[in-house]
């Protein structure tokens, strides 16, 4: 049997090459007569560079850029001829920030300016197009980190910079200067269509696994309220109900306003790494992320793999670190069943031993599925 395996990357403890990897080494175990073509993929969030180079090759360039702490961190960006790739978390991810230290005064002030540095970079080589993935981001800052270090920055009333971070942003009253990207695209590779505020909006919906308590959430939520205010004043353009304008703590908002055109991350590279050719031609297919969710289900790559794959007729199985997705509502999206990592062998185990767990899981499952 044909087995096309494509997983996202899992959280912060396996990237999509290690997961396939690791869910590749457990089928054969069972199934060492299947062939097996791995896809690892991607939808804007971590792992984004490093899965286009494995398709696309091009230059890796790495930048030290200031991270979501205000420490410098080395951040990796691709470039394929005037095409830049820059992925977000790179330079404010949430693995930028130890577990220990995700409390409501970091979700307050971590920022992003380092995402704006990578640009400016990418500029600096001779980029034309900047495609900027956004995913997993530990931020809540509405991009204002980024546009102050592409030359936009956010000002009090009494014409004082403001400090880092989303809750400082309750007092900007404007920004100052523009940045310049004259001659620039710039594509915001995104899969959430979060707008910026509200229930469902970026500190509301990803506060919580930045270290947001329901306090802080409400404050940062009025910030961005206020920076939305701001930012259609200066540029004209008022994004907050766009969708993708919350995106990566709101970056999507402040790229959007740039004039930034949205794009599907995982449709993007879901084309780019020849997605749809290996759907044609597999008996079965196998996805998966970190936690497959509720989220999951508002456009994320794993159900762009398993919509691809119902499209066909083709099974698509998910294999994820946890589970808390019913079977109705998977088969509503095309996935057939859904296992999880930790439901095996306890959540602990699996963060443990993120690959070596995840490929016992594989191992298991394959005894139902391989013919």
């Amino acid at each position: 049997m044909r087995v096309v395996v494509a997983p996202d990357s899992f959280g912060e403890t396996l990237s999509a090459p290690e997961a396939a990897a690791a869910i590749a080494e457990g089928w054969r175990r069972t199934a060492p007569g299947d062939e097996l073509e791995l896809l690892p993929v991607a939808d804007g969030g971590t792992g984004f560079v490093d899965v286009l180079y494995a398709v696309l090759g091009g230059t890796l360039h790495t930048t030290t850029v200031i991270g979501p702490s205000g420490a410098p961190v080395p951040a990796t960006w691709l470039q394929v001829g005037e095409c830049a790739y820059v992925e977000s978390a790179a330079a404010c991810g949430l693995h930028l920030v130890p577990r220990a230290e995700r409390t409501p005064q970091t979700a307050a002030t971590v920022t992003t300016p380092g995402v704006g540095e990578l640009i400016r970079a990418a500029i600096a080589a001779g980029a034309t197009e900047i495609v900027v993935g956004l995913g997993g981001s530990a931020t809540t800052d509405g991009g204002a980190g980024m546009l102050a270090a592409l030359g936009a920055h956010p000002l009090a009333a009494d014409g004082a910079e403001l400090p880092p971070g989303g809750a400082a942003l309750a007092d900007v009253a404007r920004l100052d200067g523009r940045p310049d990207i004259a001659g620039l695209r710039l594509v915001a590779a995104a899969d959430v269509d979060d707008p910026l505020l509200g229930r469902h909006g970026a500190a509301a919906v990803f506060g919580p696994q930045k270290g947001a308590d329901d306090r802080m959430i409400a404050v940062l939520d009025e910030s961005l309220a206020r920076f939305a205010d701001v930012l259609a004043e200066h540029t004209g353009r008022d994004v907050r109900d766009e969708p993708g304008a919350g995106a990566a703590g709101g970056l999507g908002a402040a790229l959007l306003a740039l004039g930034a055109e949205r794009v599907s991350g995982a449709g993007l590279v879901r084309g780019l790494v020849g997605l749809d050719a290996a759907l044609d031609r597999a008996g079965l297919v196998i996805t998966g992320e970190g936690s497959f969710d509720w989220q999951s289900l508002r456009g994320k790559l794993v159900t762009a793999v398993a919509r691809g794959a119902a499209e066909r007729g083709v099974p698509c199985i998910v294999l994820a670190g946890q589970v808390s997705v019913g079977r109705r509502e998977a088969a509503a999206v095309g996935v057939e069943a859904a296992y999880g990592v930790a439901e095996q062998t306890g959540l602990e185990a699996s963060l443990a031993d993120p690959a070596g767990t995840l490929a016992s899981l594989a191992e298991r499952v394959a005894k139902r599925w391989s013919r």
